[in-house]
């Protein structure tokens, strides 16, 4: 039993680093940093020269939101077709049929879902 309480104090030791070096470099941040030699000048924000006026956050029109689905969406469809045209070969030998239906059922139903967004005006910058 002695034994396998000896196996854990290079690990206690590393813990006990652990906490004694982000406890020292929290209280070195605290006694030597530049916290109390500050101005109020220093610490507002600095935009390209011009001060900050108004709100730092705008709304975003949903269908930037929108355009990001789209192109997660694309970029999935690609992840997917990059395996698969890259083992076509072997497909052609086991079911050429199964292979190419397989693909074109992935591809059409993406291409319902182009047509889709084609369709609401998601691509459509002007309004």
């Amino acid at each position: 039993m002695d034994a396998q309480l000896q196996q854990y104090v290079p690990v206690l030791m590393l813990g006990g680093v652990a906490v004694a070096f982000s406890s020292g470099a929290l209280i070195a941040s605290v006694v030597f940093g530049k916290l109390g030699r500050r101005s109020q000048i220093k610490d507002t924000p600095y935009e390209c020269g011009m001060l900050p006026v108004g709100d730092g956050n705008t709304r975003l029109s949903v269908k930037f939101y929108l355009v990001a689905m789209l192109f997660i969406l694309f970029d999935i469809e690609l992840v997917f077709l990059y395996p698969w045209a890259i083992l076509y070969k072997e497909l052609l030998g086991q079911s050429a049929a199964l292979g190419l239906g397989s693909m074109i059922s992935f591809l059409g139903i993406l291409f319902v879902g182009y047509l889709y967004a084609l369709k609401k005006g998601a691509f459509d910058w002007k309004t």
